[in-house]
């Protein structure tokens, strides 16, 4: 049986290449001939090798190996993850609306999202799940779990679940529903006229829920708008495209793809009447805002519309289509890549040209080209999309590290739960001292033990003088600073008390109002936020970031880079 499958791919491989006619035959052979090298080879491997094989897995190694060697974003997906592939570009599915995730063996629940049915039927972050319809999960993967609690909208899933402070497991029946994954988790106001709202997906409907923050935002009072659109890996081109309409003029171009075959090349304009072409805006960036996410903050930055806080952009501009494929899998394909209304293309990886070693380059600042915002300003290409006022992310204290990865802030948040009933207003709520000393006896007894950059430095000093036979002349010396380093860690927890109090307070937070509270509890200590309003609420600097040569445009990380 399985001969005749190898046959038949290498038969199906030749008849579908006999059908091209074209003036490069030879391209064709070479396609042909190493489509039957493959079949062969796979043949042979499937009778001769010493163990059992198992062929879709094996070919997918060989189709996933391929494609790793083109760029990240073309991916195989066979059969069995059509469905994980859909829910990503939906944002749909049946199931409870809780996140869970295997931690040192337990499958813990990290969030029950608000309105939905795991929450409204009482479950709780922090719960550990121990069967899922009478199914032990103790040995089951997350992939697996995932399955067992998605279903079909109506139908009951039964968790046997234990949570602190009790001393017996509880039985929890949860009714699935329909679950939209929401593009825009937060909308809110920051002060009495500036108005925020989040946007952490482009699924379908994104724009529409754009369109109803901002909407509301303006009823609630808002006269300036802050757009975080930080974290967004992106998703549809085409809700990128309506919601730079909301704040652009009808007709003008939003983004244009060129790729291979050029009947597929297209400009995307605003084709809507836009929502609000005068209110000011400042969006927020991260580095990890990609694709969609970028075509909306470059269009508003090309257009002069807003002025960008944060950092660059992750610099991801090829667009990908889905082709269908043999039995039901398909293939999601890099296509094109995309054009913003100044000309530039921000992708930054050259995944065309890549080193003998096989590693990959970015685009050299050399090579990079100046183009100009509709008023004059200048961009630049292929290196992401820079902001307009630069707010760098500060990186973690390595305490704070180990304190989120070993679930130390999480856990203690679920103690502390159970312990007290109610909490301020979530923008209210602030960790005591006495609170705070509290957690410090909490972690006092639990391995928190980490290397900092210094001893990691050290260690490798030591190993240096060592191996050049310098140890014995400079021992002391080492072992000095050894000591001074371990003294100063001791204190971590007192020393980067207020990073991890923020922290603490956001997770906190999060037990007593879900998602939206969270993200309400670090308006006062976000520091992109807080430049955000600082922006706004200084409408001549505003103006003056907007427009070229003034004195204020000048400090944009590409104008410094430039000179200009």
């Amino acid at each position: 049986m399985r001969k005749r499958y190898i046959a038949g791919l290498a038969l199906s491989g030749a008849l579908s290449l006999a059908a091209f006619r074209a003036p490069d035959n030879e391209r064709y052979f070479e396609i042909a001939k190493n489509l039957d090298i493959f079949a062969t080879l796979f043949k042979e491997v499937n009778t001769y090798y010493v163990d059992e094989i198992t062929p879709s897995k094996v070919v997918k190694t060989g189709i996933d190996a391929m494609l790793k060697s083109l760029d990240p974003y073309t991916n195989y997906i066979p059969e069995d993850d059509i469905e994980d592939f859909r829910t990503m570009v939906s944002g749909q599915y049946g199931g409870i609306g809780a996140m869970v995730a295997k931690r040192n063996g337990k499958t813990i629940v990290q969030a029950a999202y608000e309105g939905f049915p795991a929450q409204k039927a009482g479950l709780l972050p922090g719960d550990e799940i121990l069967t899922i319809n009478g199914v032990n999960v103790e040995k089951k993967s997350n992939a697996d779990i995932s399955k067992l609690l998605k279903g079909q909208a109506q139908s009951v899933v039964k968790l046997m679940v234990t949570r602190y402070g009790q001393e017996q497991p509880t039985e929890i029946s949860i009714t699935r529903d329909r679950i939209q994954v929401e593009n825009v988790p937060y909308y809110g106001m920051l002060s009495n006229d500036i108005g925020y709202f989040q946007l952490s997906g482009f699924t379908v409907d994104a724009s529409r829920e754009v369109r109803t923050a901002v909407t509301k935002l303006k009823e609630m009072g808002a006269k300036k708008i802050v757009f975080d659109i930080r974290d967004n890996p992106g998703g549809l081109l085409n809700e990128a495209v309506n919601i730079s309409n909301l704040f652009v003029d009808r007709g003008l171009d939003i983004v244009s793809t060129k790729g291979k075959v050029t009947d597929w090349n297209k400009t995307y304009k605003a084709l809507d009447q836009p929502l609000d072409t005068q209110i000011p805006i400042v969006v927020i960036t991260s580095n990890r805002s990609a694709s969609a996410s970028e075509i909306v903050s470059g269009t508003l930055q090309d257009y002069d519309r807003a002025v960008l806080v944060g950092e660059r952009t992750f610099g991801k501009g090829l667009v990908q289509a889905t082709r269908p494929l043999s039995y039901n899998s398909q293939l999601k394909v890099t296509t094109a890549k995309y054009y913003i209304p100044s000309g530039r293309c921000i992708q930054e990886i050259d995944y065309s040209h890549r080193a003998d070693d096989g590693t990959l380059g970015k685009v050299p600042d050399s090579l990079r080209t100046a183009f100009k915002t509709q008023a004059g300003r200048v961009v630049y290409d292929g290196g992401g999309v820079a902001p307009d006022v630069a707010v760098e992310e500060k990186p973690l204290a390595d305490i704070s590290r180990v304190l989120i990865q070993k679930g130390y802030l999480f856990d203690y948040a679920t103690r502390y739960r159970s312990e007290h009933p109610t909490i301020a207003a979530a923008r209210q709520f602030k960790v005591s001292d006495a609170d705070y000393q509290k957690f410090v006896q909490y972690v006092s007894g639990k391995d928190i033990n980490y290397s900092t950059d210094m001893e990691k430095s050290l260690a490798t000093l030591t190993k240096q003088a060592k191996a050049e036979k310098h140890y014995e002349d400079i021992k002391a010396e080492l072992e000095a600073m050894r000591k001074k380093v371990s003294t100063n860690k001791a204190n971590d927890l007192v020393r980067f008390k207020p990073e991890i109090k923020e922290m603490l307070e956001q997770e906190i937070v999060s037990r007593y109002y879900f998602q939206k509270g969270q993200i309400e509890a670090t308006f006062d200590d976000d520091p992109d936020i807080l430049m955000a309003m600082n922006v706004l609420n200084d409408q001549p600097r505003y103006q003056a970031l907007l427009k070229p040569g003034t004195p204020e445009s000048k400090t944009r990380p590409d104008a410094k880079k430039s000179g200009k």
